[in-house]
């Protein structure tokens, strides 16, 4: 891979020690700049930066450089909760819910995350592949460069299977940062229907044995909400994955305030997604732990529910995440700039809040903070170039205008 030189940088943005692995309350609202930088890229990694007056071109000869001038440089986006494999949209259900129909009303009906599953199941690894690639790639292109991938519509054992297989094929074929998430427990699959234990059962003896076996999941999900599953349920499930050394990573207090946060920190979970209905006491119950509290905003702008409230998270000395919820039932794009934009628009963190959100703390909630989401020494380039923009502000507040001029990864 050789080394790049880029030169001439207006700022430099996101700078952090390696020991900083999230930032939380106040430090929420710096992100560390530096003017008229350079950044030098060995090995596909960061091996130094600094100002252009600092810079010796002399000792650079054979180092390919790239200028830069009055462009800016970022690290990529981090998104930690996605869902990118599935066989198909569910556009009728977009029809349904502008009819008037509630997320709860169309999973009743058999809808949601069951239709997707019927789909997913009739349909071959290699297409499934294909068609998630094809995500994958226009996520890299807006800009993210390290993100997280669950399963959780196939609900049997095969397709389950052939979902996390699906997901280690594109860790393997690409240079983003992904890790996998074992999400059977995401609804209870159509033979299991009206006998919901059985199906927590199944999975805890036959689906987390099976993945541990291939080594396929990152870390286990489980939906602990109203309608879905409860907090002995997902605790029988965190329990089993604990057995495996399988870290958790919970959807909670999405419909209800549902007790998944306090289940979640109590089994160590990396993090607790979705938040838009929580209390005091999830606030304080997260005080203190190493689990990130991580906020889905598209869901909530495509739902028409609340937003999660980051603000008072971050006033109480907490950090936040923000990710997209890429699936195609409730949150149908994985623009992780209109995330940050979201942040600010209807979330009322500032720009800076929001940035370290979809970046640093991002990545501390999908494990990887150490490798990406920052510009630091020794962490993996995975970079946004942007095109020559007023400021870092700019970029929410514009929210759908192209900013990138090229993403390094």
């Amino acid at each position: 891979m050789g080394k790049r030189l880029f030169i001439n940088i207006k700022e430099l943005y996101g700078i952090l020690p390696l020991e900083v692995t999230r930032l939380q309350g106040e430090m929420m609202d710096r992100v560390e700049s530096l003017p008229n930088a350079y950044l030098l890229v060995e090995e596909g990694k960061i091996a130094a930066f600094g100002k252009m007056e600092n810079l010796s071109l002399d000792e650079m000869k054979g180092v390919e450089v790239v200028d830069l001038t009055g462009k800016r440089v970022m690290p990529a986006f981090c998104d930690s909760h996605t869902h990118i494999v599935y066989a198909k949209s569910r556009e009728q259900e977009f029809m349904d819910k502008i009819a008037g129909l509630s997320y709860e009303e169309i999973a009743k009906r058999g809808g949601g995350i069951l239709n997707s599953a019927d789909v997913l199941r009739n349909t071959s690894e290699d297409e499934l592949y294909r068609i998630s690639c094809e995500r994958l790639e226009e996520m890299m292109e807006k800009g993210t460069g390290a993100m997280e991938i669950k399963s959780g519509y196939g609900l049997n054992l095969e397709s389950e299977m052939k979902m996390l297989r699906v997901i280690k094929r594109m860790k393997e074929s690409y240079p983003i940062l992904i890790k996998s998430t074992f999400l059977g427990a995401h609804a209870v699959g159509r033979e299991y229907v009206g006998r919901q234990q059985e199906y927590v059962d199944m999975v805890c003896r036959e689906m987390i044995p099976a993945v541990a076996a291939e080594s396929l999941a990152d870390y286990v999900d489980v939906f602990c909400d109203k309608g879905f599953f409860d907090v002995p349920q997902t605790a029988q499930i965190l329990s089993a994955a604990a057995k495996y050394g399988i870290r958790p990573k919970i959807h909670a207090n999405e419909l209800d305030v549902s007790g998944g946060v306090q289940v979640g920190v109590d089994y160590g979970a990396v993090s607790v997604d979705h938040l838009e209905r929580t209390t005091e006491v999830e606030m304080k119950y997260l005080k203190g732990s190493s689990t990130m509290p991580v906020m889905l905003p598209g869901a909530s702008f495509f739902l028409g529910m609340p937003y999660g409230n980051a603000k008072e998270f971050i006033k109480s000395g907490l950090a936040v995440a923000l990710a997209s919820d890429y699936n195609p039932g409730s949150s149908p794009s994985g623009d992780m700039r209109f995330v940050w934009a979201l942040g600010c628009i209807k979330m009322h963190l500032t720009p800076n809040q929001a940035f370290n959100a979809v970046t640093i703390n991002g990545a501390y909630a999908m494990g990887v903070a150490d490798k990406v989401g920052s510009i630091t020494v020794g962490k993996e380039a995975k970079l946004i170039v942007t095109k020559e923009i007023p400021s870092l502000g700019f970029i929410p507040y514009c929210h759908h205008t192209p900013f990138i001029e090229r993403v390094i990864i």
